[in-house]
């Protein structure tokens, strides 16, 4: 088996980065927009382009880009090579082949764009962005650096260049200062000590890889890659769901990436989970969504985090320690009195989505009728963190809260009887009663739930379920309706969570055969068309953000299971 860090990729599916860097280089830019040349863009107050890397040669350049380097090669036999020497530093190196550097920004002006200088300490040049607030610093190890457009002005050109038949040059991001660069590491070291520290990170989360799941490395690297250092407002290591625009956290999406990490990084992994929990409101609600410099809560996410924590404990390399575990359980408890507390309408048993936002399902049919809905799948992920509540009350003592927990389980299993019709399940408005729509894949989630469900409505939900496969897994809203779109976002692509929990519900429900499939197709469409965040549900085409870290995720965490299957035989 050939080392992880063999592995090559396409720079322009996939940005190339470093585990704890808030840096990429890559051509996407903003979001939808690509460039010709690769950018170095930073995650620091948002996604922003900081330089553009123009390499001086008239010859057509290819990129080839492995974990540990990135290389522009030149028709003519002229070179540069990229590797990040640490979170905040990158190291670039020519031979025969200058690189122009130049200011992403059109303008300097009072409150946006950059500003350029050369400092008269060290003599390096020096850009100052109003857009990711930060300083970024060129340094000449070898070679010359000439510079353009230093202390210039409202619109002028601010560049570097770096020349010689060998020259390196170190790129800094930093506050306020720090002393001038220096480093004893060789660039080769470098390549080689980032090279083996992937490995390493592979070996941890997936050391039970095979040859039969190809695209682990790749996944592992999406992963690896889109993880950042504590900043800003996230004080612990986080996975971003991208490192192209969607650079944030999700107060879904993070279970995904936390039961990836946890074969091997258990307390990467517990600390995944616990990300959004850190900012917790007063009510108990978690954020949509958190990054560096934002935290948003005009929408929330689904409460899936009692059955990922379930799943996560069973995964772990090493237990959760009790006050650890006692934490989790007044978060999840405030999290889960915030449903029942203020997203019930008095006197309904049900709680509601005020918006398919808040379910994750932006633009389900379920919410063509009406946006203010009681779903059945909000229910289900109810009584599944109702039981995981009860089951934690009972191990940490608390006899009376997991009484109260049951009861309330049983009140919600009752509730959600309710928006049974014959074969499946409907949601309806909080307010009208009026019934949604019933072709979304949305309308089967309960089968997450499958253990608390009478075995015919299991059956019913996996028949239905199967009506949404397709040749690459299941697609979220039925083909063969008027609504179906192949790029609807949810509307009818492939995605990874919907395809993770409804695998996991019909594994629990005893669905063995149909959940193999899932499991199959997911895997060999994320081996055909890499880690995107969604993917065309009757070609398989990648769609949106081609680097999706819950993606790779769910990708991982098939894999894994597939091969412990068949050490099971």
């Amino acid at each position: 088996m050939t080392s992880p860090s063999s592995l090559n990729f396409d720079v322009h599916e996939i940005p190339f980065s470093r585990r704890g860097s808030w840096l990429d280089i890559s051509p996407v830019v903003a979001l939808h927009t690509v460039r010709e040349q690769l950018h170095l863009v930073s995650h620091q107050t948002g996604l922003n382009a900081v330089f553009a890397f123009e390499p001086q040669t008239t010859a057509d350049v290819i990129f080839e880009a492995s974990p540990a380097a990135l290389d522009w090669l030149a028709a003519d036999g002229g070179r540069i090579q990229a590797v990040f020497e640490s979170e905040s530093v990158l190291r670039l190196r020519g031979q025969g082949l200058g690189l122009r550097i130049a200011d992403a920004s059109a303008e300097l002006t009072p409150f946006t764009g950059t500003y350029f200088f050369q400092d008269p300490i060290d003599g390096a040049a020096v850009f100052t962005s109003y857009e990711t607030g930060r300083r970024y610093r060129i340094t000449s190890l070898s070679g010359t650096l000439t510079l353009h457009g230093a202390e210039a002005l409202g619109a002028s050109e601010r560049a570097v260049e770096a020349s010689g038949h060998e020259w390196e040059i170190a790129i800094e991001e930093f506050e306020a200062a720090r002393p001038p660069y220096e480093s004893a590491t060789t660039f080769d070291q470098l390549v080689r000590a980032v090279a083996e520290e992937f490995d390493d990170y592979v070996q941890r989360i997936a050391s039970w890889r095979s040859g039969s799941s190809s695209a682990v490395e790749t996944a592992a690297y999406v992963l690896w890659s889109a993880t950042v250092a504590p900043r800003g407002f996230l004080q612990r290591e986080s996975v971003l769901m991208s490192k192209h625009w969607m650079d944030k956290v999700w107060s879904w999406d993070h279970c995904f990436n936390a039961l990836a990490l946890a074969p091997g990084l258990p307390a990467e992994a517990v600390d995944q989970f616990r990300i959004v929990f850190d900012f917790q409101d007063s009510a108990g609600a978690l954020p949509d969504s958190v990054t560096h410099s934002e935290v948003l809560y005009n929408f929330v996410k689904p409460p899936i985090h009692g059955w990922a924590l379930r799943k996560l404990r069973s995964i772990l390399s090493e237990p959760i320690d009790e006050p650890t575990l006692r934490s989790l359980y007044v978060s999840l408890s405030r999290w889960t009195r915030f449903w029942l507390d203020s997203r019930r309408v008095p006197g309904h048993a049900l709680a509601h989505y005020q918006h398919g936002n808040d379910s994750g399902w932006d633009n389900s049919t379920t919410f063509d009728h009406d946006r203010l809905i009681e779903s059945p799948d909000l229910a289900a992920f109810l009584v599944v963190q109702f039981s995981v509540l009860a089951e934690l009350a009972i191990e940490l003592g608390l006899p009376e809260d997991a009484a109260m927990w049951s009861g309330e389980e049983g009140a919600m299993t009752i509730a959600l009887a309710g928006l049974w019709r014959e074969d499946t399940y409907i949601a309806r408005s909080a307010t009208t009663g009026r019934e949604s729509k019933m072709t979304s894949l949305l309308n089967n989630l309960p089968i997450v739930a499958a253990p608390h469900l009478p075995g015919a409505v299991s059956e019913s939900l996996a028949a239905r379920i199967g009506e949404h496969l397709t040749e690459w897994g299941p697609a979220t809203q039925l083909v063969d309706t008027a609504e179906y779109e192949d790029d609807g976002y949810w509307r009818g692509p492939i995605w990874a969570p919907s395809t993770a929990l409804i695998e996991d519900g019909l594994r629990r429900a005893g669905e063995v055969e149909i959940a193999d499939r899932i499991s199959e197709r997911f895997r060999r469409l994320c081996e055909t068309s890499g880690f995107a965040e969604n993917f065309d549900a009757r070609t398989g085409e990648g769609l949106r953000d081609r680097a999706y870290t819950w993606t790779a995720a769910v990708y991982l965490t098939f894999a894994r299971e597939a091969e412990e299957r068949l050490t099971l035989g």
